[in-house]
């Protein structure tokens, strides 16, 4: 990192290249879709790393390991939502819905975070950040229901849309949760992740390819799961934890708003994929509600 920068800088530029990561994976994950196994993919996307990180990781984890063997189960907890369950059901969605589908969901986190940090942490939720969820979460149903809430009360879901927002719950979880994370070294936690992450998501592997979803041997399969290993799974998951250690989850959350925006331009570039007004109505309604809930700290 530049020496220039100060602590909040150094946040800053990094979760913004975890957002630009984040939405190449939408576009990827939905170009993939038929070629690449969706749990196949989320062992690819976390067992890769583990060789590529484990030179780096090592003297941290001798240095740690006594905290890790302390805090084994949280450091398990951590490891479930925001790992295999994570990524599985973001590749699992991107099978059935549009890569700007799911970049617009993730713009809901920051709202759940207030929400879970209430619900698990007693952080008082005050009236204005309860209006600010709601508001969020209206938008998410507009982008689920495409604009048409008939389809709501018939229950006509894409549900890859649905399987997108219990996705972006899940990493409410972890990113709440991080409060938690014993004071070991990013490196050390980043590879642990990675192990049990890899652990979990096999009995879900070995059941997909017992039911006859493999690989692809096409060049597509390939390029998508370097992409996956070394930049969904790895640089940006080192880059969200680095900066959301320096300034907090409140305030790293918001720079998830960077995804769409990302993602609109690629998956318009690469997949052909068009801006429907209800996406532009689901974008701003969620993120009125995410200002709703910025103000309601004070």
């Amino acid at each position: 990192m530049p020496r220039f920068l100060t602590s909040s800088g150094k946040a800053y530029l990094l979760l913004a290249l975890a957002g630009l990561c984040w939405s190449g994976t939408h576009v990827v994950g939905r170009a993939m879709a038929g070629h690449v196994p969706p749990m196949g993919a989320t062992f690819i996307r976390w067992s890769v790393p583990i060789l590529i990180l484990l030179p780096f990781a090592w003297p941290h984890l001798k240095r740690d390991w006594s905290l890790i063997r302390r805090h084994w189960l949280i450091l398990t907890c951590f490891g479930l939502p925001g790992g295999p369950v994570f990524a599985a059901l973001q590749y699992t969605g991107l099978q059935y819905t549009t890569a700007l589908n799911a970049s617009i969901m993730n713009s809901v986190s920051p709202v759940l975070v207030a929400a879970f940090g209430a619900i698990l942490f007693r952080d008082r939720l005050r009236p204005l950040q309860a209006l600010g969820v709601a508001t969020s979460l209206a938008g998410v149903l507009t982008v689920i229901s495409r604009g048409n809430f008939e389809i709501l009360r018939t229950l006509a879901l894409n549900w890859g849309d649905v399987l997108l927002a219990i996705n972006q719950t899940s990493w409410a979880v972890y990113t709440t949760c991080l409060r938690l994370k014993p004071p070991i070294h990013w490196l050390s936690f980043l590879f642990i992740i990675c192990v049990l992450s890899t652990i979990g998501i096999v009995p879900l592997w070995v059941h997909e390819m017992q039911s006859g979803y493999v690989f692809q041997a096409t060049w597509l399969t390939f390029g998508s799961l370097a992409f996956m290993a070394i930049f969904s799974g790895m640089v940006a998951f080192a880059c969200f934890n680095v900066g959301t250690e320096l300034i907090g989850a409140n305030r790293a959350s918001p720079f998830t708003h960077l995804i769409p925006l990302y993602s609109a331009v690629l998956s318009m570039v690469f997949l052909d994929e068009h801006l429907q007004p209800f996406h532009v109505v689901g974008f701003f309604t969620i993120l009125a509600g995410v200002w709703l809930a910025a103000r309601g700290k004070g």
